[in-house]
């Protein structure tokens, strides 16, 4: 039996796919995936609504979840987040509705299929490690370096990940999305 936090994103990821949106699971469940485990209070998902989306995400989860159909319709208009809160165990679920940049295209298409269960066989798209840990350093800078646990979040995914980086990516992004210098700070703390 999945933990109850998991099971309530995998509805959610379920639900996406059934619709044929393009998602990831991002955020600490990736960082935890790919690096060390810590508690949350929620899950990230980044997901691809459009308009025409939104009243069967909404029919198909609305009795397992707190969800408002106004925000929800408001987010996808203007690419931005809204959150479904699980009725049986009150675990928020937010869900960004990206601006379709290259990076976010990227980790989009990067996205791989994580096992979180094997009978039967739970699995969703989850972030690559190297696509968590920038978007983590991007969330860190834009937080003005402050949120301690997402700095704890890429070095742990560094030290756990340490030989399985591809590097030469990650920096190409750290300096398309102008944090080379994190990246090469955590490198150093991690040393990697």
């Amino acid at each position: 039996m999945l933990p109850e936090p998991i099971a309530a994103t995998i509805t959610v990821t379920a639900t996406l796919e059934k619709l044929g949106v393009r998602y990831l699971i991002g955020g600490s469940l990736a960082s935890t995936v790919h690096g060390m485990v810590r508690t949350t209070q929620d899950s990230d998902i980044v997901a691809e609504m459009r308009p025409e989306h939104v009243e069967a995400f909404v029919r198909a989860l609305e009795n397992e979840f707190y969800i408002d159909e106004e925000s929800i319709t408001s987010a996808v208009a203007q690419h931005t987040s809204f959150n479904i809160i699980h009725r049986e165990s009150m675990f928020k679920v937010d869900v960004f509705v990206p601006v379709l940049r290259p990076f976010v295209r990227e980790q989009l298409s990067r996205a791989r299929k994580q096992i979180f269960a094997v009978e039967p066989q739970v699995e969703a798209l989850v972030a690559t490690a190297e696509d968590t840990l920038l978007a983590k350093l991007e969330w860190y800078r834009m937080s003005g370096e402050v949120p301690e646990r997402q700095w704890r979040d890429v070095l742990g995914i560094l030290k756990i990940q340490a030989g399985n980086l591809d590097l030469s990516y990650l920096r190409q992004w750290a300096k398309e999305l102008e944090f080379s210098d994190l990246l090469e700070r955590a490198l150093t703390e991690s040393s990697i």
